[in-house]
């Protein structure tokens, strides 16, 4: 393991002790666990799990499984924030698919029982990789994570959002356009510059969008760090906070933002000596286990993508004006807006002018 993922590992994976203001009293659980979550027994340990998920997320050991239990943070949210309910429904939706997810035991929105709604599930045993080189394993089982990783995202596209009982999930219509709506609004909201290529971008993308209205669950945030493997399989899908119904190339072509905003995956050679594969490579196993064609209007989807990346930025931007951003390395990632921004346009220049 090179030295960048020990201290990934060891920032974000395993657990720690419960934060003093986010402690669960184990006397109002252990009913609700008693009631809901078959040949678990008595509880032994409750811990936190590192990493920075905005909800809270725990392990739970009981006298007969591990279990982790996810709930809303304690105080005054946005209404549609940290929303466990939509988590919990899209989980046990696609428990019976091919998409690896832990099996569910419930969810209880009464307060009195953890402070907040929560609901629980199994607590999954595997690997969470952080580097997308994952230097800690051989060429030939880093080939495996990276089929195994696009083949559960195809998985997930592929389920059949109705009959899971997910038809009222989202908006089935119209989501890329929603969506520049949605990052243009938020972009000019928190405006700090005038930038041309980010003014380019709001006025052509939504004259541009192609006419492929597919409509499937979307993950929303799907990266290798979002995943449990063993064995190089993913056994379990994380962190489905932003899934929606939306379209399925957008969702896909936001996991390959990596291959356009690494250095490292510009390196062909390098590549291949590691077992990783290409962009094309990668969509292109995407476009066999789905049976689409994604060549037309890739880069299409690329500028799109950049662009909503380039939207984040420039909130962020927006929080270190008004004084409100907390982390102190918030400028930088903000300004990362113009080049996103030159990165998106340039796309557009170089494909369809």
């Amino acid at each position: 393991m090179s030295l960048s993922e020990n201290l990934r590992d060891e920032m974000f994976s395993g657990t720690k002790e419960v934060a003093e203001n986010l402690k669960i009293d184990v006397f109002k659980l252990q009913p609700w666990i008693d009631a809901n979550v078959p040949g678990a027994g008595a509880i032994k340990k409750i811990e936190q799990f590192k990493g920075g998920q905005s909800n809270p997320t725990y392990k739970i050991t009981t006298e007969g499984k591990d279990l982790v239990l996810r709930r809303k943070p304690p105080g005054k949210l946005l209404q549609s924030a940290h929303a466990v309910d939509r988590e919990y429904k899209v989980i046990t939706a696609l428990y019976e698919t091919d998409v690896p997810v832990p099996k569910t035991y419930g969810l209880c929105e009464d307060d009195d029982v953890a402070g907040t709604a929560f609901f629980v599930m199994d607590c999954l045993d595997g690997n969470i990789f952080w580097d997308p080189m994952i230097p800690s394993i051989s060429k030939e089982d880093r080939i495996k994570v990276y089929h195994n990783k696009n083949k559960t995202l195809a998985a997930l596209h592929s389920v059949d959002y109705k009959k899971v009982g997910l038809e009222d999930y989202g908006k089935p219509d119209n989501y890329v356009g929603r969506q520049i709506e949605r990052w243009s609004r938020q972009y000019r909201a928190s405006e700090t510059d005038n930038i041309e290529a980010m003014n380019n971008l709001i006025d052509w993308l939504p004259k541009n969008i192609p006419n492929d209205n597919a409509t499937s669950i979307v993950h929303g945030d799907f990266r290798l760090d979002n995943m449990i493997y063993k064995n190089n399989e993913v056994i379990g899908v994380l962190d489905w906070e932003l899934s929606t119904l939306g379209h399925p190339v957008a969702d896909f072509s936001y996991h390959c933002l990596t291959w356009r905003t690494e250095p490292v995956f510009y390196d062909y050679p390098k590549l291949k000596e590691l077992g990783v594969p290409n962009e094309i490579e990668y969509r292109d196993m995407y476009s066999e286990a789905t049976g689409q064609d994604l060549s037309a209007n890739w880069e299409y989807y690329m500028a799109f993508n950049i662009f909503k990346v380039a939207a984040i930025c420039q909130g962020i931007l927006g929080r270190v004006r008004d004084g409100t951003a907390a982390n102190k390395h918030a400028e930088e990632r903000g300004l990362k807006v113009y080049p996103l921004s030159d990165g998106a346009w340039s796309i557009v220049e170089n494909n369809f002018k």
